[in-house]
């Protein structure tokens, strides 16, 4: 009976995705149209956070920018996750936050990237780092609130150890700190042609399946969904690709894997099951705090995609790796999750 009922949430799932790929797949050449018609072109950045050049990375990426390469193409996905959601797949309990989260997050990136597309002068970069960081703070904290206050959720799994009680507040400030955090994770990965979508779509597998043997399954449907979508981004957007999913989609994909982890109480596991962006995240900080506080660089440049490509891989060969290592976090994770009573 077990099996039985496993297999009909699997056949559901996979529903799910279908539905979203072939909905992504309509939904592509009529993005593509608008997006070449009203020059979706996204200007390249040439200066980092604190202002100075960034000579390495102008370089590696001038060849992106002498075509037409529009961007955006992140609202093809949070077109067809909401509506394969909202028409398949709605549940208060189970899909409402992470689908608001994903929303959300997209909301964020759709400012920044309108500015960076349509706007002209120093301002064009798009929105101000802290300004961004707030405005994501707020979705992450209204999020937590509603996932601790009316979910009632106020204690966290540690693997191995059991659940610990943190409170409404606690709770509230963990759930804000994953969605900012895997937000920004997710928008520093999406440097390179497919390497965001292809870590996303083991992120997201990974956590369907734990929600799935939580029982879970609606969110499982959830996650299946922008696996969905996700097939069908990769499928333009390997080398050389046709647009960039750009802040609309990174910020909507990072968002919503931070709720789904808190969701499936497996945050403590995302480390693992999203060890590449931690290590992406986690090398531009790098690479932050030694230029300001010691004067020098870590990396060639950061993050450290960029820095493998300044060494002379090729960029089919650093997204290929970084996707192995991707998948291994989330074989890892899972295995992880299976032996210490998360699932």
């Amino acid at each position: 009976m077990w099996r039985a009922e496993i297999n009909n949430e699997l056949f559901y799932g996979m529903i799910l995705t279908l539905a979203a790929f072939l909905l992504s797949m309509f939904l592509t050449p009529i993005y593509t149209y608008f997006a070449y018609k009203y020059k979706f072109w996204k200007k390249q950045k040439k200066t980092a956070v604190d202002g100075k050049s960034l000579p390495v990375m102008t370089k590696l990426h001038a060849h992106k920018f002498k075509r037409a390469f529009p961007t955006m193409a992140g609202v093809i996905g949070v077109v067809a996750v909401s509506a394969v959601t909202l028409v398949c797949n709605w549940d208060r309990g189970q899909t409402w936050l992470p689908l608001a989260g994903f929303v959300g997050g997209s909301l964020v990136g759709l400012i920044d990237d309108c500015i960076n597309v349509f706007g002209s002068g120093e301002g064009a970069a798009g929105l101000r780092a802290p300004v961004k960081f707030a405005m994501i703070s707020l979705v992450g904290v209204f999020l937590g609130w509603f996932f601790a206050v009316k979910l009632g959720w106020t204690t966290v799994m540690v693997p191995f150890l059991g659940n610990i009680g943190i409170g409404v507040v606690g709770m509230t400030l963990l759930f804000a700190f994953a969605v900012v955090a895997t937000s920004n994770a997710v928008n520093i990965s999406d440097g390179l042609d497919g390497l965001a979508g292809g870590l996303m779509i083991f992120a997201y597998g990974a956590y369907g399946v734990i929600g799935l043997f939580q029982g879970q399954w609606m969110l499982f449907g959830f996650c299946m969904t922008v696996v969905g979508w996700l097939l069908s981004y990769v499928w333009f957007n390997v080398p050389p690709a046709r647009f960039m999913m750009g802040d609309v989609g990174s910020f909507a994909l990072g968002a919503g894997l931070g709720v789904v982890a808190m969701m499936t109480n497996a945050f403590l596991l995302l480390p693992v099951i999203g060890v590449m962006l931690v290590i992406e995240a986690g090398s531009s900080l790098l690479q932050m705090v030694s230029k300001k506080f010691f004067g020098r660089k870590i990396f060639i440049s950061a993050p450290i995609h960029h820095h493998f490509e300044a060494k002379g891989w090729g960029e089919a060969k650093v997204v290929m790796r970084f996707w192995v290592l991707g998948g291994v976090g989330a074989l890892l994770g899972l295995f992880i999750a299976s032996v210490s009573g998360i699932i």
